[in-house]
């Protein structure tokens, strides 16, 4: 593994960067982004070696993908035109069944995989990378069967490498699932978010008086809109489902305490705490 390019310098493509420095020191680590102070300060807090452009993939052996879903239908047919016959590339992206359709028929389809890491923070840049960021997460592959039996073990090398653990779906069954256990925590964030600065105006009152249940679950809010909106854009339909069902769950909620039925509030929140339960395993 000598050229690894990193399309988008940010916290996932940062991340990835710095591991690979780490476990493959001979590696040289290119990074790409349409942010040029971006590409700097990659380059300055040693996260990428050199600074290059999308015409320099053609001497990669690896390219990952770490841009908003959005651009990766336009960037990803892009890459696969330009890499040579033994490049493996990935994307990291929160969606996979528009990507994995969009490069369907690519006369290099077989270099592809299609990969979501569940791994993240709340913030984002290249000074937002970290070590170990992969370490002991999931990571979801997509259409594995898609890709060139060779370029999957050497793709699967490096997630081992990382410390993940790895799981297989179709592209739409990781869609459905995703938009419940991520999207929709990501938009009751962002509504959270919202609601308390129209309805508290005073900034210093929301410091006060902020608690660590507020902060955490408000937490999500920090992260970038130009990410997310696309991720929202391209699962519409699953999405629109999951708020659906959590709007129901609210309303009925809301129901229970206009009739003063405490009681069914009680067993509401109890059924919830199953989750813990659920969570605890996953650890």
């Amino acid at each position: 593994m000598k050229n690894i390019f990193i399309i988008g310098v940010g916290l996932i493509g940062g991340s990835f960067a710095l591991d690979f420095k780490k476990l493959y020191p001979e590696a040289t680590i290119y990074g790409i982004d349409n942010n040029e102070a971006h590409l700097d300060e990659a380059v300055k807090l040693g996260v990428v070696d050199h600074k290059a452009v999308l015409n320099d993939v053609s001497k990669a052996d690896l390219v990952i993908l770490a841009i908003p879903v959005d651009a990766t239908l336009n960037v990803l047919p892009s890459v696969l035109n330009g890499i040579k016959d033994d490049a493996i590339v990935f994307d990291a992206g929160s969606t996979k069944e528009d990507i994995c359709a969009a490069v369907k028929k690519h006369p290099k389809r077989r270099n592809y995989l299609a990969v979501h890491p569940i791994a993240g923070t709340e913030y984002s840049g290249p000074s937002a990378a970290i070590h170990g960021l992969y370490h002991n997460k999931t990571n979801i592959i997509c259409e594995v069967e898609e890709t060139a039996f060779k370029l999957q073990e050497k793709a699967l090398k490096l997630f081992l490498d990382l410390g993940m653990r790895i799981r297989y779906m179709n592209p739409k069954a990781h869609d459905k699932h995703i938009a419940y256990v991520s999207h929709l925590s990501h938009i009751s964030s962002f509504m959270l978010g919202k609601t308390v600065i129209e309805k508290e105006r005073n900034e210093r009152d929301i410091f006060d008086m902020a608690g660590s249940g507020f902060e955490s679950t408000v937490r999500l809010a920090k992260s970038s809109p130009a990410m997310w909106a696309p991720i929202f854009q391209q699962n519409k339909t699953n999405v629109i489902e999951t708020l659906d069902e959590y709007i129901t769950n609210l309303k009925h909620f809301k129901t229970l305490m206009e009739n003063e039925n405490f009681e069914a509030v009680y067993k509401e929140m109890e059924t919830a705490n199953r989750i813990k339960e659920i969570l605890n395993g996953i650890q």
